[in-house]
């Protein structure tokens, strides 16, 4: 599905975001302490959280995410940029290729959610970076407040799948399961949780936009529990 919908994928996720999702990336990016830094995208898509993170002075960024045709259109927006380098590479989120402590910080935007095991794709997060260091996501989530809750989903599930059909029929299903994946998702005291569960530590949130996003932070101990039965 990531395949097929890759050259829509960034106004998919300004109709889901209501086009707010770039200032919500730059937010997360400004959480990142002061470099040297060797930080690690994952589920990076087409590359939007990973470049906003390149324009960090000191700061080396890595990319990574399983659909070959989201990494092309990453390579392709990271060209016609004016920034830093990133290194965009193929890896499964559930089995990251990097060894333990290999970055100071992992971030993730909009990609956890859509893992088939987000427990085992945040522990592995944790893994990469060192003791100490930063673990970010940001995720899209419900509103708290009982009207704009209302308003949002009736938004999310029955004007944006009717949007999606006009614009892309082919590609319907994206339409749909990218809401539901929302509607699904845990609230941000359940992933705060999770996190913990993950090995994280001094896990927060925050939310954002009236609640339908939140950005969590957590940081690595110096050891990592063992990761509970699923």
């Amino acid at each position: 599905m990531f395949d097929r919908i890759s050259p829509r994928y960034d106004l998919l996720n300004r109709l889901l975001s209501l086009g707010t999702d770039l200032l919500w990336r730059r937010r997360t990016a400004a959480l990142l302490p002061p470099g040297p830094l060797r930080v690690l995208d994952v589920c990076t898509g087409t590359g939007d959280l990973a470049l906003e993170l390149a324009r960090r002075r000191d700061v080396r960024v890595t990319g990574t995410d399983f659909s070959d045709p989201m990494l092309r259109l990453a390579r392709r927006k990271a060209g016609r940029r004016d920034r830093r380098p990133v290194s965009f590479l193929p890896a499964d989120t559930l089995r990251l290729p990097f060894r333990d402590g290999a970055f100071d910080a992992c971030t993730a935007a909009f990609g956890v959610r859509n893992l088939y095991d987000p427990l085992r794709g945040i522990a592995e997060m944790t893994r990469v970076v060192r003791p100490g260091g930063l673990v970010l996501v940001l995720e899209f989530t419900l509103p708290p407040h009982p009207l704009w809750r209302a308003a949002y989903r009736l938004y999310f599930e029955g004007i944006l799948p009717r949007l999606g059909r006009l614009l892309a029929p082919a590609e319907d299903g994206a339409y749909r399961y990218l809401p539901e994946s929302v509607s699904r998702w845990p609230d941000p005291p359940r992933l705060r949780t999770l996190m913990e569960r993950a090995g994280l530590r001094r896990v927060s949130f925050e939310r954002i936009f009236g609640g339908i996003a939140a950005i969590h932070r957590g940081t690595r101990p110096p050891v990592i529990p063992p990761l509970p039965p699923s």
